[in-house]
């Protein structure tokens, strides 16, 4: 591994320290299990000996040989220096992962929650990776919770909620299958389910060039061929006789792993062994900045002086990385910040912040962090202007001018808003982004931010097959979105909230249908809304 300047990187020592760390981190958040506790039934015909692994004032987590176990405290006697004191006990909730989460916004969200809630907030520090927020009763300065931290990488996040040594991955990647299925061994149930993680804001993946390249985007499949190592030099795409040298973050980070698992990966490639690898986004960006044949991946807004590409296609479509197209997805390479928790209770002020994320005094915070927040924008037909270009030019036999009339007729009174519904690859299941979205609608419901209105659900397809065909099937994603609304709201919606589908099939086409990436963009549900009140 090589730093831009071409020298190695020492890893034994930062791989030392993270391991220091993590013992200390261990030690420290699990106080409780030293000793094995004996706990027996205050009614009788119950013993049980184990290890501490949680309290949270009410119930008691144990490790026995029969496996874990959950009590009621009060309900029994416990033996043992590390039976906890429920008088002067404080929860803890353990937090282990990716860097970029919880340097600036997991903190930020923790002092805006103690704010909100009259809660105060003392951060004590115990490394550069290691700290915690103790939140405490303003009146009293009871201590109430502490958020205890461990920042390494997301794979080190998710090992140490498989070993016990964390409550709470943060992971700036999706869940991978050997994780999902490691999570299911160790008991901590489904962490693919909706309910087994929360997606606090969104952040994207952005190729970046030296500010001396004239270049302004890039296809999407030549990214992925560059980095697996199939074209070395810039002429290959176009471009001057220029070698091209690839930087990308150390592989053990997760927007590395990301960029790999979504993009080079996709065709069975492997990242080529070129690759120049970086510390963190900022040195990558200083070299990127610094060599004209240079290309790099970094999070949305970590360009430093070198200058972000849009990602293009083959038919001339392209999308930049902006606040809205991270919103809508409509950016090919959005990648949402997930809080991973296994099947576990939660002690009070930890339910509480996790309920209180999904607020709009939230979501402001995310924004204010640098973060793209989750909450919906509204988008004039006015501003649109490229789309509905878009669909006029690729209009023909099957889709003609009186096909674009009408969905203009129906679409132009409104506004759509930025939450969009696509689904996974190959499956009628919706994505880990729409997913949330679908919880963060029903909230947005229940609270009366539409209330008189008549919500739209819009559904487009890819251009591939037979128009008719594909009218049909945008219908049936939107109704698959509608019933998942629906029961996300508890099986009825509000009286006064209407919700429709629409089908209009290829008609507005955002991506090139020539790649998957294009049509996977294609296939979506959009949210419209009343132009007159639409929530601003």
């Amino acid at each position: 591994m090589t730093l831009g300047s071409g020298r190695p990187i020492h890893r034994h020592g930062k791989r030392a320290a993270r391991f220091l760390a993590a013992l200390v981190f261990c030690l420290l958040a699990n106080g409780l299990a030293a000793q094995e506790v004996t706990v027996t039934a205050r009614e009788g015909g119950l013993t049980l000996r184990g290890d501490v692994l949680g309290f949270d004032g009410l119930y008691l987590r144990l490790r026995t040989d029969a496996g874990e176990v959950t009590l009621d405290y009060a309900a029994v006697t416990c033996d043992g220096a590390a039976c906890p004191d429920p008088a002067t006990h404080v929860p803890d909730l353990r937090l282990s992962g990716a860097a970029r989460m919880g340097e600036v916004l997991m903190p930020a969200l923790i002092e805006g929650f103690a704010f909100a809630e009259g809660y105060a907030a003392r951060r004590e520090e115990d490394s550069a990776i290691l700290f915690s927020y103790v939140i405490s009763d303003r009146a009293t300065g009871q201590d109430l919770h502490r958020f205890s931290f461990r920042l390494t990488t997301t794979d080190e996040g998710f090992a140490d909620l498989l070993s016990d040594a964390a409550d709470v991955a943060l992971s700036v990647r999706e869940l991978r299958p050997a994780e999902r299925e490691a999570g299911l061994a160790a008991g901590l149930g489904d962490l693919a389910l909706a309910e087994r993680s929360r997606i606090i804001a969104l952040d994207g993946l952005v190729p970046i060039v030296s500010a001396a390249q004239d270049r302004q985007d890039i296809d999407i499949d030549v990214l992925s061929r560059a980095y697996a190592g199939e074209i070395d030099n810039w002429s290959e795409i176009g471009g001057p006789d220029r070698e091209m040298t690839l930087h990308l973050v150390d592989e053990t980070e997760g927007h590395a792993q990301g960029f790999v698992d979504r993009v080079v990966a996709v065709g069975g490639a492997s990242l080529s062994d070129r690759v120049i690898h970086h510390v963190d986004a900022a040195a990558l960006a200083a070299a990127v900045s610094a060599d004209p044949g240079a290309l790099g991946i970094v999070p949305y807004r970590a360009y430093g002086d070198a200058r972000p590409l849009a990602m293009a296609g083959a038919c001339g479509r392209s999308s930049a990385a902006t606040l809205e197209t991270l919103k809508t997805e409509d950016y090919p390479l959005t990648m949402p910040l997930f809080l991973y928790l296994p099947i576990r209770r939660l002690p009070p002020v930890a339910a509480e912040f996790l309920g209180w994320l999904r607020t709009e005094r939230a979501q402001f915070i995310v924004r204010r962090a640098g973060f793209v927040d989750l909450g919906a924008e509204p988008i004039p037909v006015a501003a649109q202007g490229q789309r509905f270009a878009g669909a006029i030019e690729v209009a023909g036999p099957e889709i003609t001018l009186a096909d674009l009339q009408q969905m203009v007729r129906v679409l132009g009174r409104r506004d759509r808003l930025s939450t969009t519904f696509r689904f996974e690859v190959g499956s009628t299941r919706l994505d880990a982004q729409s997913r949330s979205n679908v919880y963060q609608l029903a909230r947005a419901i229940r609270d009366g931010t539409y209330e008189g209105q008549t919500l739209l659900l819009a559904g487009f397809s890819d251009g591939v097959g037979v128009a008719a065909a594909n009218r049909a099937l945008s219908g049936a994603r939107a109704e698959s979105v509608l019933r998942e609304l629906v029961a996300a709201l508890g099986g009825s919606l509000p009286p006064r909230v209407r919700v429709r589908t629409a089908a209009f099939g290829e008609a507005l086409p955002m991506g090139c249908d020539d790649t998957e990436w294009g049509r996977q963009t294609n296939r979506r549900v959009e949210l419209w809304v009343d132009a007159t009140g639409a929530a601003r």
